[in-house]
């Protein structure tokens, strides 16, 4: 190549540098900081118990919010309660013969359980309080539920280490998918003990938390193996901007998915991050309820990587069998 075409291409070099650096830097900030600077209440679930009277006078006031609250109504307190503890409502206003009552669920999201302790309470008269009772609390090693958001991005990273390192060190077809496993199942166990047995961040069942950790790390790491076993290293990046750059920051762990803004709320919760916060907000705290759709979503990600794992070393296979069948001359006839 002449002096001149290498010139050439190193200019083109330096300028590709000089875009993609910043627009990448204008794609994370926008994933990461936007949905943050546009948290808010939509369609946020919440209960209304009570006389028929007063409840209609609750949804009059919370439906001044446009579209901010999803209202259910109950008959009673003990409904409402059971529809919390069900994780179908995020939190409830009981109104009694002795006055009225907030009923909460921290463990759900302490952002959202604060947010409506402010909503309710700025609507009691002056001078008086209304009672808030946390129904189902976070745990006592994590009121903030910040452990919890924080473990996210360490699975999403254990996950795509798993991905890449089969995929560079050349494991194919069983031997990529019994590493892939092996390293999920170990990484849960170790997250478990972390979380629930130091910290104490996580009180559920420990077993059914690092069941829930091994599928987070299982489903992202075989996501990024799947990808790069069709597409080749590209599909790492691919996987990298679904799981670490969207993944993350459209989860709503560290808030709810219903104070993001649409529609990322609701599509980060069909990707590995945000199903597994959910997954694992209703097994630490909630036995289980709720947990069956991101634990499916999870399912089918793991499931849909470990299959592309076995097609890329199939297909793998087939190549090299061709390749010496082309490579071969046909024998000379005889003239």
């Amino acid at each position: 190549m002449s002096a001149t075409g290498t010139a050439a291409g190193a200019g083109r070099r330096t300028i590709a540098v000089m875009v993609l650096i910043p627009f990448a830097v204008a794609l994370t900030l926008w994933a990461f900081a936007w949905p943050a600077a546009r948290t808010a209440p939509r369609e946020l679930p919440i209960g209304v118990a009570g006389p028929a009277t007063a409840v209609s006078t609750l949804e009059q006031d919370l439906a001044r919010h446009a579209g901010a609250f999803e209202v259910h109504r109950y008959a009673d307190g003990a409904a409402a309660r059971a529809a919390i503890e069900n994780r179908d409502v995020y939190g409830a206003v009981v109104v009694t013969p002795g006055g009225t009552e907030l009923l909460t669920a921290s463990a759900a999201s302490p952002v959202v359980a604060g947010l409506l302790r402010e909503a309710v309470t700025a609507r009691a008269p002056q001078g008086t309080g209304i009672p808030v009772t946390d129904v189902v609390a976070a745990p006592a090693g994590d009121p903030r539920g910040a452990v919890l958001a924080s473990s996210l991005l360490p699975l999403a990273l254990a996950g795509a280490a798993a991905g890449v390192a089969v995929t560079l060190l050349g494991l194919r077809g069983g031997r990529a998918v019994a590493a892939l496993t092996g390293a999920a199942a170990l990484a849960g166990a170790v997250g478990a003990a972390l979380a629930h047995s130091w910290l104490g961040a996580l009180g559920g069942n420990w077993w059914a938390e690092a069941g829930v950790l091994s599928l987070t790390v299982l489903a992202i790491g075989s996501t990024f193996a799947g990808l790069a076993a069709l597409m080749g290293k590209p599909g790492l990046g691919l996987g990298a901007l679904l799981v670490i750059l969207l993944g993350n920051p459209f989860s709503g762990v560290s808030s709810a998915p219903e104070l993001l803004p649409a529609p990322v709320g609701a599509l980060g919760q069909w990707l590995p991050p945000g199903a597994a916060g959910s997954a694992l907000r209703s097994v630490s705290s909630f036995d289980g309820a709720a947990a069956g759709g991101p634990l499916l979503v999870l399912a089918l990600w793991a499931a849909a990587g470990l299959t592309a794992v076995a097609l890329g070393a199939r297909r793998r296979i087939e190549s090299e069998e061709q390749a010496p069948a082309a490579a071969t001359p046909a024998p000379a006839r005889a003239g």
